[in-house]
C-alpha cells in the first residue's frame, strides 16, 4: 500500500510513448486561440484578462528594460499553472512533481539571467556577492557563501516546487483512501474527513497557482 502511493509519480508509457510527453503537450492545446473579430466570446475575454493581470504582476518588480522577458515568463507561468491544476484531476500525471523537469526549466532561465546581468551590468552583479561595509576578515567567507547561494538558487526553487506538489498529492491520496475505508465503518468520521479533503483540495489549487508564480 505504501509503494502504491508513490506510483502516481512514476512516468508511465503507452504503446512506447512516454505519457509525460503527452502531459507536456496537452496544456498548449487547451488554450483557445483568439478570433479575428472585434468582439470575442467570454472565454477568450477571460483568458486575455488573466494573461494581462498575470503579466502586470510579473513585471511589477522589474524595470523597463526587463519587460522584454514578459512573453517567456508569462508563457512559463501559464504552462506551470495548467500542469499543476491538471495534475489535481483523478488519473492524471503531474510532470512538475519530477525534479528533473523542474531543474530543466529553472537552470536555463537562471543561467540566462546571470549571464545577461554579468554582460550588461557587471559591477552591480558582482556587488551582490559582497555586501557594503563588510569587515576585511569576512570578505573571503562572504564571497564564498554568496556564490554558493547564487548557484543553489535554481535547485532550491526546483526542490520547493517538487516537494510542495508531491506532499499535496500524497495528502490528498491518503485522506481520500481513509475516507473510502471509513465510509462503511464510521460514516460520521468519513463525512468529516470528506470535508477535510474538500478543504485540502481547495488549498492545493491555491498552492498549484502560487508555486507556478514563485
Amino acid at each position: 500500500m505504501t509503494l502504491s502511493f508513490f506510483d502516481q509519480f512514476a512516468s508511465q508509457s503507452f504503446l512506447g510513448i512516454p505519457l509525460i510527453a503527452i502531459a507536456l503537450l496537452l496544456p498548449w492545446m487547451l488554450f483557445p486561440s483568439p478570433y479575428k473579430r472585434w468582439v470575442n466570446n467570454r472565454l477568450i475575454t477571460m483568458q486575455s484578462w488573466f494573461i494581462s493581470r498575470s503579466t502586470s504582476q510579473l513585471m511589477l518588480p522589474l524595470n523597463i528594460g526587463a519587460h522584454k522577458w514578459a512573453m517567456i515568463l508569462t508563457a512559463l507561468l501559464l504552462f506551470l499553472i495548467t500542469l499543476n491544476l491538471l495534475g489535481l484531476l483523478p488519473y492524471t500525471f503531474t510532470p512538475t512533481t519530477q525534479l528533473s523537469m523542474n531543474m530543466a526549466l529553472a537552470v536555463p532561465l537562471w543561467l540566462a539571467t546571470v549571464l545577461i546581468g554579468m554582460r550588461n551590468q557587471p559591477t552591480h552583479s558582482l556587488a551582490h556577492l559582497l555586501p557594503e561595509g563588510t569587515p576585511t576578515l569576512l570578505i573571503p567567507v562572504l564571497i564564498i557563501i554568496e556564490t554558493i547561494s547564487l548557484f543553489i538558487r535554481p535547485l532550491a526553487l526546483g526542490v520547493r516546487l517538487t516537494a510542495n506538489l508531491t506532499a499535496g498529492h500524497l495528502l490528498i491520496q491518503l485522506i481520500s483512501t481513509a475516507t473510502f475505508v471509513m465510509l462503511s465503518i464510521m460514516p460520521t468520521v468519513a463525512m468529516l474527513t470528506l470535508i477535510v479533503l474538500a478543504l485540502l483540495t481547495i488549498l492545493e489549487i491555491a498552492v498549484a497557482m502560487i508555486q507556478a508564480y514563485v
